[in-house]
C-alpha cells in the first residue's frame, strides 16, 4: 500500500488554498486549545524492515493449528489466492461507505454483484448491502417485522447458535420485543413446541439450518406452522451448505440470513466478518442499510445508484428502524470474489466435500468405544458426540499435536470438518484420540 491517506501533500496545500487556510493548524483553529492535544508523546518511528521484524516476532505467540477440527459457527474453508490478490487492491482497501453514492461507482458496483450473488445462493429476490456479521443479520431480520401493534412478538428456536440467540436477545430487550425461546426435541426445533407458542400477534420465527449441532432441520415443516400462524419465516443458513441443501427460497421461507465468513474470509481471530441478509420483493422496503441498484445514465450508460438507504440512520438515529450504518463493503466484496473464483459447481464441491469428511470423521470416531452420535438424524458437516474422557483434557492432549479438536459442550463434544479435512488427516486424529482414550 503506497499511503495510507489517500491525497498527496501538494493536493492537500491546494485544498487548503481554495478554503482560505494556510495550514492544517489554522484549519482546525476553531477547537479551543484546551480541548487539542499538543504532545502525542509517540516514539521514533521504525524502519519497515523493522516493523516488519517485530510483527513477525508478534505473530510468532500466536498458536495456529494445523489441523482444524471446529467449527461451531466460523469455519476453516481453502481461500483461493485470486481472493486475497483482488481484495487487497489499495483502491479496494482503502474505499469506505459511499455516502455520495454515485461518485462511487466501483465500490456500488461491486456491493451490486455482491447482492446478486447471494440473491441467486440463497433463492431469495432482494439482498441488502450487507451487516456487520451473521448474529446481527439474524437479529436484524427478526425485528423487520414487528411493528409495535399488532405483531410484537418473536420466537427463536433455541437450537441456534448460542452467540446468535444472545445477540438477538439484545436487540430485542433493547426495543421491549417479546422473545420466547423455542425449546428442542433431540437437539432440533420442537414443531409442535411451535405450534403452541404461535399466536396472531408473532411478528417472525427464526430458526437455523443445518443447527448449531450440525443437525438438518424439517425446515418445511417449520416454516409451514409459521405461515399458518400468519408469522414471517426466517433460515440463518450456512452459506456453504446451500451447495448442496434447498435454498430459503425453494422452502419458500421470507428471510434468509446468515454469517458470510465461510465465503473467502479467514478464521482471524474471530473477525471482521460479514452478515448477509436477503428476502422477497414484498419485505424489500422493510431491509435495513442500503440497497444498490442498476440504472442508466443520461448517456445511456449503465450505471449503479443507492436505490433505497434508510435516511433516518444517519440524520434521526432517534426514528431509525435499524442501527445499521456501515455495509462491511471489503468483506462483502470477498465473498463475492470468492463465489465467481469457485463458481456453482466449485460451491458444490466444497459442500460436499465438507459433508463427505464430516460423516468418514464419525463413522471412525464411532470406532472408539465412548464415542457415539448424541442423535441419530441427518447432518451437515457438524456433529455431536459422547466422550468417554473429559472433552477439555482430550483437546489439551490434542494441541500438543497440532490440533485444534472438537468443541465440549453440554452433552458431549462438537466435532467438524470441511473440504481441508481429508482422509489422512482424520486418519491421524483418529489414532491419537484412541491412545487419549487409553
Amino acid at each position: 500500500m503506497g499511503s495510507y491517506i489517500p491525497s498527496t501533500e501538494e493536493e492537500r496545500a491546494r485544498m487548503l488554498k481554495t478554503v482560505g487556510m494556510g495550514s492544517p493548524d489554522e484549519l482546525f483553529s476553531c477547537i479551543p486549545p484546551e480541548a487539542r492535544i499538543h504532545d502525542l508523546n509517540l516514539p521514533d518511528g521504525l524502519t519497515e524492515m523493522e516493523v516488519s521484524a517485530r510483527m513477525a516476532s508478534l505473530a510468532g505467540e500466536n498458536r495456529v493449528f494445523a489441523s482444524v477440527f471446529r467449527g461451531a459457527g466460523a469455519y476453516r474453508h481453502y481461500i483461493p489466492s485470486i481472493v486475497t490478490t483482488v481484495t487487497t487492491k489499495e483502491e479496494f482497501v482503502t474505499a469506505y461507505t459511499p455516502y455520495q453514492a454515485e461518485i462511487s461507482q466501483g465500490v456500488l458496483q461491486s456491493i451490486f454483484e455482491y447482492q446478486t450473488q447471494i440473491c441467486e445462493l440463497t433463492g431469495m429476490e432482494v439482498s441488502n448491502a450487507s451487516v456487520y456479521d451473521g448474529a446481527v443479520a439474524a437479529a436484524e431480520s427478526v425485528l423487520m417485522n414487528v411493528d409495535g401493534r399488532r405483531k410484537k412478538k418473536v420466537l427463536i428456536s433455541e437450537a441456534v447458535n448460542p452467540d446468535v440467540l444472545t445477540v438477538v436477545q439484545t436487540y430485542c430487550e433493547s426495543r421491549n420485543v417479546p422473545l420466547t425461546v423455542i425449546p428442542m426435541k433431540n437437539h432440533a426445533t420442537d414443531p409442535e413446541a411451535l405450534r403452541k407458542l404461535l399466536d396472531s400477534e408473532c411478528a417472525s420465527v427464526c430458526f437455523q439450518q443445518p443447527n448449531y449441532f450440525g443437525i438438518l432441520e424439517d425446515a418445511e415443516t417449520l416454516i409451514g406452522i409459521t405461515h399458518e400462524a400468519g408469522a414471517k419465516a426466517v433460515m440463518n443458513v450456512n452459506p456453504i451448505s446451500l451447495g448442496l441443501l434447498k435454498t430459503p427460497g425453494e422452502y419458500g421461507a421470507d428471510i434468509a440470513c446468515g454469517e458470510g465468513q465461510p465465503l473467502g474470509l479467514p478464521l482471524s481471530f474471530g473477525g471482521p466478518y460479514l452478515g448477509f441478509m436477503a428476502t422477497t420483493k414484498e419485505l424489500m422496503r422493510k431491509l435495513p442499510g442500503r440497497i444498490v441498484g442498476q440504472t442508466e445514465d443520461t448517456q445511456g450508460r449503465r450505471a449503479y445508484v443507492l436505490t433505497l438507504q434508510a435516511r433516518e440512520q444517519h440524520i434521526r438515529r432517534e426514528k431509525a428502524s435499524s442501527n445499521i450504518c456501515s455495509n462491511e463493503a471489503l468483506c462483502a466484496m470477498t465473498a463475492s470474489v470468492y463465489l465467481a473464483a469457485v463458481g456453482p459447481e466449485g460451491l458444490r464441491r466444497v459442500a460436499l466435500n465438507s459433508v463427505s469428511h464430516a460423516h468418514y470423521l464419525a463413522a471412525r470416531l464411532s470406532e472408539i468405544e465412548g464415542f457415539a452420535l448424541v442423535e441419530d438424524s441427518e447432518f451437515f458437516h457438524e456433529f455431536l458426540m459422547t466422550c468417554p474422557i473429559d472433552p477439555i483434557i482430550l483437546n489439551e492432549k490434542l494441541a500438543e499435536q497440532g490440533i485444534l479438536g472438537g468443541l465440549p459442550i453440554e452433552g458431549g463434544i462438537l466435532w467438524c470438518a470441511t473440504e481441508l479435512n481429508g482422509k489422512k488427516e482424520i486418519d491421524r486424529l483418529v489414532d491419537l484420540v484412541k491412545e487419549a482414550v487409553r
